[in-house]
């Protein structure tokens, strides 16, 4: 097929030039300038959203060194000619992405923030024999083009070149900001013994915007994007004409993200209609203020594996691109407990919690509040459903993707907090032939754990296959022997024992004990006993599950 999939793509002209397939996002641009032609606005959204993208287009569209009619030729924005003649390349631009701006310390990070801003100036080389530009306007601007500039001049750095656009041009100019929490994140990451890392970065980014910012006659407007609202206190302080629109807020909501329409037709025109249910249950599921939007990233990922087959499967595309460190954190807390509410989100269920979004990286683990709404914002849960929630938010998690990297999450935690002496002594007991033992050592370490899948089958044979696995024997699970595949099997061929363990889950507590033993039957039955020629001894169990209480049961063989 002729139509090329843009995975991670982040021009918009060269988009659009070379005929890949864009999503029409371009009506943003008009509803942008109606609602915020002058101030600064933040767009916060998760990752993976289309915002760079975004900010990309509106930098083809505005800047005045381009002539963009084609790369916007059929696109929404062109039903508003009145609009595009007074707008449409017609005012400089500065566009800064602070995307990569990361490092082990301050000096690495700052170096990097440095050289980013030294490539945005000699964008505007002319700028340095510009007539209007004082004499220290020119050494400011020398200086930073080479990547030399001190912090003060650093935090001016902005302010200078808006100023000297306006100057040269005579119209004030336009910032796009994309990213801009970035440095403030990654600083944060890295500051783990909180020494002078974030804040240190925090007095730079915040020196940067305040003076581009507040009370600059030479700025036209600024937009921004991010994951997280820093609160104002920290870093918009005094900015007149501020607006934030996060993903609880109805305005510019469709704005990020594929609407079902925009699902449908990238689908029709690769022939593969019939996989949208597929797309739905995988990648669908975000609630931004009234609507309902699918994850971009994944969507165009699958849509390419699509095209080259019709049958690929959905993958967690998002797993790829992002760390699950703040899942890690949140399922590792010992000061408050939020199992009950995982096993709620990781079951299908929804839970009401208070979430803001305002907040600050040196302040996101303070409270199970603060770490919900970082949840929220980047795209782990969403709202369960469109409108005003008031101070209470109903949460849910989006969809199959996100639902299993929860479940990693959960189960690298298990594995890592695992008491390694209750699996010794689970073991021992079970090699005792010590069913009472057995059946309680399991319950006690079951109640302490995450459940999911609404307590399925699989659900407790994994449980029991990341309980016995790492303690010095053989385990294998769902291996074939006799006339099936046992669950289970544990071998040490040193002492030459080995045993079978087959889960089942019952439908009531007073079921456990007929379950249990009708596992045990089930070796007799499949013969599975077969594949265990030349163990002097193997121990056969069916253990029974409800809920979180588990069952052993021994067959005498």
């Amino acid at each position: 097929m002729s139509v090329k999939i843009p995975v991670g793509l982040e021009f918009f002209e060269r988009m659009r030039e070379e005929n890949f397939y864009y999503v029409d996002k371009t009506e943003f641009i008009y509803e942008l300038v109606q609602e915020r032609s002058s101030g600064v606005t933040l767009f916060t959204r998760p990752r993976r959203f289309g915002k760079t993208l975004t900010m990309n287009m509106l930098y083809s569209f505005f800047d005045n060194r381009r002539d963009s009619g084609n790369a916007f030729a059929g696109l929404a924005i062109m039903q508003h000619k009145e609009f595009c003649e007074e707008w449409m390349n017609q005012y400089p631009v500065v566009f800064l992405t602070l995307k990569g701006i990361e490092g082990v310390d301050f000096a690495s990070a700052y170096k990097r923030l440095s050289n980013t801003v030294a490539k945005l100036y000699q964008e505007f080389s002319i700028l340095e024999e510009s007539t209007q530009a004082s004499s220290e306007e020119k050494a400011k601007f020398r200086s930073l083009s080479s990547g030399m500039a001190d912090v003060a001049d650093l935090k001016d750095s902005l302010e200078l070149l808006t100023k000297m656009l306006h100057d040269y041009y005579g119209k004030p100019a336009i910032l796009i900001v994309d990213e801009y929490d970035v440095p403030l994140a990654k600083a944060n990451e890295s500051d783990t013994e909180r020494n002078d890392f974030y804040p240190r970065m925090l007095d730079v980014i915040r020196g940067m915007f305040d003076a581009a910012m507040k009370t600059n006659e030479h700025l036209q407007f600024a937009v921004l994007t991010g994951c997280l609202r820093i609160s104002k206190e920290s870093i918009f302080t005094g900015m007149n004409n501020f607006a934030c629109y996060s993903v609880l807020d109805d305005k510019f909501s469709e704005s990020f993200g594929f609407s079902e329409k925009e699902v449908r037709d990238m689908l029709s025109v690769i022939d593969v209609s019939d996989k949208f249910s597929t797309v739905k249950k995988w990648y669908d599921g975000y609630v931004f203020g009234r609507s309902r939007v699918f994850c971009p990233w994944d969507v165009v990922c699958y849509v390419a594996d699509l095209k080259d087959d019709r049958e690929a499967r959905p993958k967690n595309y998002w797993r790829n691109t992002s760390g699950n460190g703040v899942l890690l954190t949140f399922v590792g807390r010992t000061d408050f407990d939020v199992s009950d509410k995982f096993e709620e989100l990781l079951n299908g269920g929804t839970i009401r919690q208070e979430v803001y979004d305002e907040l600050t990286y040196d302040s996101l683990h303070d409270s199970e509040e603060n770490l919900w709404s970082v949840l929220l914002m980047t795209g782990y849960v969403t709202k369960a459903r469109p409108g005003y929630d008031g101070e209470l938010v109903e949460l849910r998690l989006p969809n199959a993707e996100v639902a299993s990297i929860f479940e990693d999450a959960v189960v690298k935690h298990f594995r890592q907090s695992l008491d390694t002496s209750r699996q010794k002594e689970l073991l021992e007991a079970l090699w005792q032939g010590d069913e009472a033992r057995a059946s309680e050592l399991m319950t006690d370490i079951l109640f302490t754990t995450i459940s999911y899948h609404d307590y399925h089958e699989n659900y407790y044979h994994a449980f029991l296959t990341g309980l016995l696995t790492g303690m010095g024997y053989a385990v294998k699970s769902n291996q074939e022997n006799g006339l099936g595949r046992t669950d289970i099997d544990i071998r040490e061929k040193k002492l030459r024992r080995a045993m079978i363990i087959e889960a089942k889950k019952s439908a009531s507590r007073d079921d456990m004990e007929k379950d249990a033993l009708a596992g045990g039957r089930q070796i007799a039955d499949k013969e599975y006993l077969k594949g265990f020629e030349g163990y002097k001894s193997v121990l056969c169990y069916g253990v029974a599950f409800f809920r979180k209480q588990a069952l052993v049961k021994k067959l005498e063989v």
